[in-house]
């Protein structure tokens, strides 16, 4: 039996520590805007009692039908309880280029420039695809 250990590196340490905090906030951000909207404190965009008429609808029919936004149009009814949702959701989405970024220092610093051309590629890859800028399907 082998009881040679690899352990983590400094960076990996580092992105699965922001992953780890992130995840926990992601968590907390979509548990308080889920308890918004279902609480009624703020309106929805389609109300709770509403939705099971929609449930039964495919995603592009439930967007005709209620003339939902779409890509980051979300920010324009951020106020409404339901898509209030979407800021957990965003943060969550964005995590990962946050942790990129912060191994970026490290990998510098380690001289690691395979990794470090990896990693800003990475974010530029991410940004861009998270910018909607690139369009897919209809």
């Amino acid at each position: 039996m082998s009881t040679n250990r690899t352990k983590a590196s400094e960076e990996q340490l580092i992105y699965a520590n922001i992953l780890n905090w992130g995840m926990w906030m992601g968590l907390a951000l979509l548990t308080i805007t889920f308890i918004i909207y279902m609480s009624g404190i703020l309106p929805g965009f389609v109300e709770v009692k509403e939705l099971p008429k929609y449930w039964g609808l495919s995603s592009a029919e439930f967007r005709l039908a209620l003339h939902s936004p779409i890509g980051w149009g979300w920010l324009k009814v951020v106020g409404k309880g339901d898509y209030l949702n979407f800021i957990g959701i965003a943060f969550l989405a964005g995590l990962t280029i946050v942790c990129y970024a912060a191994i970026i220092p490290t990998l510098k610093r380690k001289k690691d420039t395979a990794y470090l051309v990896i990693s800003v590629l990475e974010i530029l890859v991410l940004v861009l695809a998270a910018s909607g800028f690139l369009k897919a399907g209809h």
